[in-house]
């Protein structure tokens, strides 16, 4: 994917697996590139399933007048000079105080959330309060984490013709989520209707992220399978923090993408995440669009570990961003070193419970699954997990 922007005209996505077979295209995915732009070349790519990210070219180069920020400034703190890094297995102790130990393994690390019976989140849990199964095998955690940790982020916004008196309303939720959220996030904007535009890559400035999210033109369909495909290798090609979250905000029914909802899904699972948080202006959509719409939206934050929401007006939108931003800050990170080998490939089905007698019963909200891949780690070696007591 690459991305050349201009303020005032942009031109149209490339086209996704089925349509390069047609087309001879270079690449299953690209965000939209600027017609007053230098022409670029993409990078040949071989068709590839929707489980392996494609090679193509970088999106973080700058073609407009508003430069992107260094991603690198929101890289994690560390203690360790640069003459002696951390070894695996080895224990520092970071700036803020938090005491860290680094692994160098075929880490899997689900991002939790835990309720109780009346809905009410549960902070107070050890690791040893959760259990964590992989295709029915009990997982022996390796690190745990609960903590406000940054995030990357992508806000993913429908910009079809229907959104046409959404958008103020919808952008001030938006920048309501940023408010709330930790000052270490760093997140980049995109604005989608029959093709998705990466409006502003990675930045932690806020008049940036304002700024892309003013950038619509509302006109056209809803191809949100292809926009959260794009956007998921977006992050996983550029996004420098660990935890990583797609927020999606749409009014209707997919009716453009190239891609099916389940493969959409299944490129989410193949990254290793992100989590999806997906909210429905569906109150004054068509009954069948909008029941299409609240099916999908619902798998879509199910099967990643997110929340679908539905506000009943526009007037719920920035309470619910509010929500989110708490949600996102309050997640635990259990890690586990697979029992099954990477090698083997394939999906694996994820089931993660946690019981604390002064608690009741308790409802974990996390991925459902993953697909192991054969060649790299699910994460980038050397995380970061919070050493257990």
């Amino acid at each position: 994917m690459h991305l050349e922007q201009s303020l005032n005209s942009r031109t149209l996505l490339a086209a996704s697996f089925a349509a390069l077979v047609l087309l001879g295209c270079s690449g299953p995915f690209s965000f939209c590139q600027s017609a007053s732009s230098p022409k670029q070349t993409a990078v040949p790519a071989p068709i590839q399933d929707p489980t392996r990210p494609e090679l193509q070219p970088r999106l973080d180069t700058d073609h407009d007048p508003i430069p992107s920020p260094d991603a690198e400034e929101k890289a994690p703190v560390s203690t360790a000079s640069p003459s002696t890094p951390a070894q695996p297995g080895e224990i520092q102790k970071r700036q803020d105080g938090v005491y860290t130990m680094h692994e160098d393994v075929d880490e899997v690390l689900q991002a939790c959330v835990v309720v109780d019976d009346k809905g009410h989140m549960v902070n107070d849990l050890t690791r040893d309060d959760f259990h964590v199964w992989e295709d029915g095998i009990r997982q022996v955690t390796t690190s745990f984490l609960h903590q406000d940790q940054p995030v990357s982020l992508g806000i993913l916004v429908d910009n079809s013709g229907s959104m046409r008196d959404k958008r103020a309303a919808v952008n001030a939720a938006a920048l309501t989520l940023w408010r709330q959220s930790n000052p270490q996030d760093s997140a980049f904007v995109v604005n989608f209707s029959d093709h998705a535009f990466l409006d502003q890559g990675f930045t932690s400035n806020i008049d940036l992220i304002n700024r892309g999210l003013s950038r619509s033109d509302t006109r056209g369909t809803t191809a949100l399978y292809d926009a959260i495909a794009a956007s998921a290798d977006e992050l996983a090609n550029h996004g420098k923090l660990p935890k990583q979250v797609l927020l999606v905000i749409t009014d209707g029914a997919d009716n453009a993408s190239r891609l099916s909802l389940q493969q959409a899904i299944r490129r989410v699972q193949s990254l290793g995440g992100p989590v999806v948080y997906t909210i429905g202006l569906l109150f004054d959509t068509e009954k069948d669009e909008a029941d299409r719409a609240k099916s999908d939206l619902e798998a879509l934050s199910a099967e990643t570990g997110g929340i679908a929401y539905f506000p009943r007006s526009l007037d719920e939108v920035s309470s619910i961003t509010a929500e989110v931003a708490h949600d996102i800050r309050n997640q635990y990170t259990i890690g586990y070193r697979s029992s099954k080998p990477a090698s083997l490939g394939g999906y694996r089905r994820v089931r993660v419970e946690a019981s604390a007698p002064k608690h009741g019963k308790l409802m974990v909200r996390t991925r459902n699954g993953y697909y192991a891949n054969k060649s790299t780690t699910q994460h980038a070696p050397t995380q970061t997990a919070q050493q257990t007591r």
